[in-house]
């Protein structure tokens, strides 16, 4: 082999060695690309992660419930206090709770994504998480479809979706079928406390509202303006609803709803209209909640079953 055979034949290696190296770099570039995940949270920021979610950290005791209903309770290193669903969760690091975080004790465990309650948390204590540079998802639910949404995207941003999609389509279905059941009943007015002292409720923007829609009630506060307005007793006996709703912390509690017996002529009072719903299945965004649901529209059905007696 002459010299200069010897010499192409080196170029041509060295050629062919320089395109497999881009194709390489290509097919590298383009599967990191497809790993990169890019999501809109409720808060309408941009949340990028480079690959799925390995160390959450879960500030909301219902964002932890949810996490594991999309598949991804395992990858949750640190939640806050009354994280207590499933039961896997109580055994889960806590760093503070929705008023008082430990920032510290957050860094420490090196999270690359941290889920958040948009209207549970302080905003000071967030705003450090997020100088820090650590991906951030708020979380915010106002309708039950919502729900089936965030379990989708925790799914997405924890490498999850085998579980996560299902979890959602079942919860959806279940929804729809609800739904349908209660269509076209006639209206029951409903005044749900969420809280006696001050007196609280919620308006129509709260998923609490969704779901006594869902069951063919109608909120008499749905048009104040806060999300959950302090009121009167007197608005309330003005109002005159055919139910009062409330939450108990346990199976077999008032509720503190015998408050309301002073007056026997509302109507929620003359016709036994007074009922209360375990607080976890009513007031967390989880797929739970149609759990409460069920038992809201029972509840209504007994008021309208009990008309004209």
């Amino acid at each position: 082999m002459s010299a200069n055979v010897a010499a192409r034949d080196a170029d041509h290696r060295r050629i062919a060695l320089v395109h497999w190296a881009l194709a390489a770099a290509l097919v590298l570039g383009s599967v990191a690309t497809a790993a990169e995940i890019r999501l809109a949270d409720d808060s309408g920021r941009s949340v990028t992660l480079k690959q799925p979610a390995q160390r959450i950290i879960s500030l909301a005791p219902h964002m932890t419930e949810l996490l594991f209903a999309a598949g991804a309770g395992a990858q949750v290193v640190g939640t806050v206090e009354y994280s207590d669903f499933p039961a896997a969760a109580q055994r889960i690091p806590r760093i503070g709770d929705s008023a008082q975080l430990d920032l510290e004790r957050i860094v420490a465990l090196k999270p690359d994504l941290i889920v958040v309650w948009r209207k549970g948390n302080a905003q000071r204590q967030l705003d450090k998480l997020l100088r820090l540079g650590i991906p951030v998802f708020y979380n915010a639910s106002t309708r039950l479809s919502d729900i089936g949404r965030a379990v989708e995207q925790l799914g997405r941003l924890s490498g999850t979706e085998a579980v996560a999609l299902p979890t959602a389509r079942t919860f959806a279905a279940r929804e729809a079928e609800l739904r349908q059941r209660h269509a076209g009943r006639s209206l029951v007015t409903v005044f749900f406390q969420i809280w006696d002292k001050p007196l609280m409720t919620v308006n129509g923007d709260h998923l609490i509202s969704d779901v006594i829609r869902l069951c063919g009630g109608q909120n008499v506060f749905a048009e104040l303006k806060p999300l959950t307005p302090v009121i009167s007793a007197e608005a309330v006996l003005a109002a005159d609803p055919e139910a009062i709703g409330g939450v108990t912390a346990e199976a077999g509690q008032a509720g503190n709803l015998d408050m309301w017996k002073k007056w026997p002529r509302v109507r929620a009072v003359a016709r036994d209209g007074l009922f209360v719903i375990p607080a976890e299945l009513i007031t967390r965004d989880t797929p739970r909640i149609l759990d409460g649901a069920l038992q809201l529209c029972e509840r209504l059905e007994a008021v309208r079953a009990g008309r004209g007696r």
